[in-house]
């Protein structure tokens, strides 16, 4: 409880490290999680520090292991993942490491090279064999005509400038074939006549099955053409148009006997490409599956090694440079385990002078640590999220473990939507070391991490649902009904007591639309229900009346009573400083004006509750109009709730107008006359000098607690300060501001919590309505169809309870309470300008690579 309650007591400590042992002792301060580093080469750049180099290394080595990783990934080989996290690599065995990675990575690029390679001639291969099928349809050459047409040779022998060819168009003829993607089929028709004019015939086909593209591997659907030209210069455009569309050229064949050879070599081709490939694929799988047995450890350690050269670079060298020097934050309770650290790296680097510490005093604020374990993380980062607590004040995480989940659990309030809820809850509870949960989207991260909170926010919400006696907006007649109808009817009394009370008979109970039960006739009132509120209120027509005054009563009580418990928890915060005076002239004003006036609206709610009956609540005044009366003074006099509550009013009023000067002038004129020196008591202070400067607050407690322990000795001989350093009137400006801001936030957060009857109402309401427009109408069908109508409609009703009533409704609940805390509650008392303690720790470094490093 003590370091939930509070911060950790921090020390600002030295370590000095041999230069031949200072890795190790930094790997086993990481294995620990021990101190947080400070920064001491601020002005230095990154680039020129001392362990620049070392720092890229690293940085090369995870460049080599993220291409492993990916092409791991990439051929579905499932990653090992230690359960024992291996050490940071000792400084003998980085350099074997870099170099076995580099020669994998090396043997990997270049099988993979001619994977893709080989790969690419097979896809090639097979599109040149799609070609030579599809155009042996295009063009059937009879033997008698072959002699008439002489094909061009190739184009790249001939002579550009011999155009004696050109003169007989007809006697020479080139053709073109390849394969062009789908899309673009149309563009390159138009391409070829507007550009050739008319002197080329295309033929083109679709083929059957889509192939993939031999450049980028997408699976596409492909044209084959055939493009017949007359003349060299024609036969230069078209080879540039289909450059131009990237399309797949291959060689046409001439006969039938070279296309027939042609494709008897492709296919004894395609079978050799087929088996190399699948040896290579083979021995490619092997080599990862190899490397991905440590992989992950190797990530591991790289990352440990990164972040230890990190550490480094943050330290400082003494002027011999043999020695680093580093400053670290270390909680006092773990100063032994930082030494034993140190010894356990001097050890394992065989040093024979060890490496040790000493703490240093400081003056600067030390960060914050609060220990925390499964349960206690989820409401700690609540209270996080509004702000880091300043070092060593109040942690209101502890009291957020009861009072977040009560106050969600009044606007919440269900039996069976907090019982939903519970089950859920305790589900993810028990499954919490399932691996799937911890790597699940982060919509269920967020409920995972946040499993206890909702444990705990379910189960109260049983409890006030019992209270309510409101299950899925039904009640629940656990122990009898406290109304007895029975004895309201006139035969039940003997004849004397029927005449003074108004009873029922048959006639009243045939032909009136409403019943009243009067409490005030013995019999009709029982005694009240053992727990919660009696069900018979669930059949009343002034039902909402009674649970609306019920409710804004119960929420103005809470709230008071949450605020009050906060203004307390700042009289901790200033016994821990040592600032005493602010009890006296802060707190008490503080809680003299709550409870003078809010306090005493409590006390008149408890008071009627139990000083009235059923027989004399007639005669009982209104609340309201009494605390307005409170503040008017009205000149007639009324009926009062108790004899004597004039004059305890006035001196309510008394004490609160008295407590709003103190509360705005006490504190400065305190600090004023402690700087002018107290010669009122006859002591008096020589001239001084500030060596440390926090706040104006400060300058002028230089003093306090010499008044308090009854000696003028200044602590640590640096609390000093001279006149021109103390602004009074920016000291006035700051109270003011604050006891404004009270005073007024006590009137607006009073009314905030009215928040808590106003969603307990709109949630009852909502599930009443869903009740009526879903499962009353399916309970109301004639038992004929009745049970094939009430099965959709109870799912229909369980998936709106469930995103309507659990979901949205819960989060608002749990939004406003979020709301509760952080203003109206924690800014009491809750300073929340602290730093988080962030140790240097290898438990919080992942075997995984993020997307930017994967990128």
């Amino acid at each position: 409880m003590g370091s939930l309650f509070r911060s950790e007591s921090m020390c600002l400590a030295q370590l000095f490290l041999q230069s031949g042992t200072a890795y190790e002792c930094l790997s086993a301060l990481g294995e620990k999680g021990l101190v947080q580093f400070r920064d001491l080469n601020q002005n230095v750049s990154s680039f020129q520090r001392k362990f620049v180099g070392e720092v890229k290394r690293c940085e090369e080595l995870e460049r080599i292991l993220v291409y492993l990783v990916q092409e791991i990934t990439r051929v579905d080989i499932p990653l090992p993942e230690g359960e024992a996290s291996p050490p940071a690599p000792p400084l003998k065995q980085v350099l074997e490491m870099q170099e076995q990675l580099q020669k994998l990575e090396v043997e990997l690029r270049e099988v993979t090279k001619n994977k893709e390679k080989l790969r690419k001639n097979l896809l090639e291969l097979i599109e040149y064999t799609h070609m030579l099928r599809v155009t042996k349809t295009f063009v059937r050459r009879n033997v008698e005509f072959e002699p008439t047409y002489e094909e061009f040779p190739a184009l790249e022998n001939d002579s550009l400038l011999d155009y004696s060819c050109m003169q007989r168009l007809g006697a020479k003829l080139g053709f073109v074939s390849g394969l062009i993607q789908q899309g673009k089929v149309e563009a390159f028709e138009k391409m070829l006549w507007r550009a050739c004019k008319g002197y080329t015939i295309v033929t083109y086909a679709e083929l059957d099955e889509s192939l993939e593209d031999p450049e980028t591997g997408e699976v596409i659907k492909w044209y084959v053409f055939l493009i017949s030209f007359w003349g060299e210069q024609i036969g230069h455009k078209v080879k540039k148009i289909c450059d131009c569309y990237h399309c797949h050229i291959y060689p046409y064949p001439n006969t039938a006997e070279e296309r027939r050879e042609i494709q008897e070599g492709l296919n004894t081709r395609i079978q050799d490409l087929y088996t190399v490939l699948h040896k290579t694929e083979d021995y490619l799988r092997q080599v990862l599956c190899k490397a991905a047995e440590s992989v992950c450890s190797r990530v591991l350690q790289v990352k440990k090694m990164k972040a230890i050269y990190h550490m480094l670079n943050m330290c400082s060298f003494d002027v011999t440079n043999k020695c680093l020097i580093a400053e670290v934050w270390c909680p006092e309770a773990d100063l032994p385990g930082l030494r034993r650290a140190l010894e356990e790296g001097s050890r394992q680097s065989g040093a024979t002078i060890p490496s040790f510490m000493n703490t240093i005093p400081t003056k600067e604020a030390p960060p914050t640590l609060i220990r925390t374990n499964r349960f206690t993380e989820g409401f700690q980062n609540i209270v996080d999220a509004y702000g880091v607590g300043s070092y060593r004040e109040v942690n209101p995480a502890l009291f957020t473990i009861i009072t977040f989940p009560f106050l969600f659990a009044v606007m919440f309030g269900d039996f069976g939507h907090g019982f939903v809820m519970f089950l859920f809850a305790l589900l993810l509870v028990l499954n919490e070391n399932h691996p799937r949960l911890k790597q699940s989207q982060e919509i269920l991260r967020m409920f995972f991490n946040g499993r206890y909170i909702l444990l705990l926010m379910g189960l109260f919400s049983v409890y006030t649902g019992l209270i309510y006696n409101d299950c899925f907006s039904k009640s629940v007649n656990l122990f009898g009904s406290g109304w007895n109808i029975s004895a309201m009817y006139s035969s039940s009394h003997s004849p004397e007591k029927q005449g003074k009370m108004v009873l029922w008979n048959d006639s009243i109970v045939r032909h009136s639309k409403t019943l009243q039960l009067d409490p005030s006739i013995p019999g009709v009132f029982r005694g009240p229900y053992p727990f919660g509120i009696d069900p018979i209120w669930n059949l009343a027509t002034n039902r909402l009346t009674f649970l609306n005054s019920f409710k804004m009563k119960m929420s103005v009580i809470l709230g008071i009573i949450h605020m009050t418990f906060g203004v307390i928890l700042g009289i901790f915060n200033h016994l821990h400083f040592r600032k005493k005076f602010n009890i006296y002239l802060v707190s008490v004003p503080e809680i003299l004006f709550m409870l003078c006036i809010f306090g005493y609206l409590i006390f008149m709610i408890i008071y009627k509750w139990l000083a009235y009956s059923a027989e004399t609540s007639r005669e009982a005044p209104s609340i309201l109009i009494e605390f307005i009366n409170m503040f008017l003074f009205p000149a007639s006099e009324t009926h009062g709730l108790y004899p004597g509550q004039a004059h305890v009013q006035r001196l309510l009023l008394a004490l609160t107008v008295l407590a709003v000067p103190v509360l705005f002038l006490g504190k400065p004129l305190f600090l004023l006359w402690l700087h002018n020196g107290r010669s009122c008591f006859g002591v008096s202070r020589g001239g001084y000098t500030l060596v440390r400067k926090d706040s104006e607050e400060e300058v002028s407690l230089l003093g306090s607690q010499d008044i308090e322990e009854g000696n003028n000795r200044m602590e640590d001989g640096c609390r000093e300060v001279t006149c021109e350093e103390f602004n009074f009137g920016e000291i006035l400006m700051t109270q003011a501001i604050h006891s404004i801001e009270y005073c007024l936030g006590c009137i607006s957060n009073t009314a905030s919590y009215l928040r808590l009857w106003a969603l307990s109402l709109a949630h009852a309401q909502l599930s009443d309505v869903l009740w009526a427009m879903l499962m009353r109408v399916g309970l109301r069908v004639d038992t004929t169809y009745g049970v094939l109508l009430l099965l959709p409609v109870m799912a229909f009703f369980v998936v709106l309870t469930i995103f309507i009533l659990l979901i949205m409704e819960g989060l608002s609940a749990f939004l406003h309470a979020i709301r509760l805390h952080w203003v109206e509650f924690q800014n009491k008392f809750y300073v929340g300008a602290g730093t988080k303690f962030v140790p240097f720790s290898f438990s919080l470094l992942s075997s995984k690579f993020s997307n930017d490093d994967i990128a």
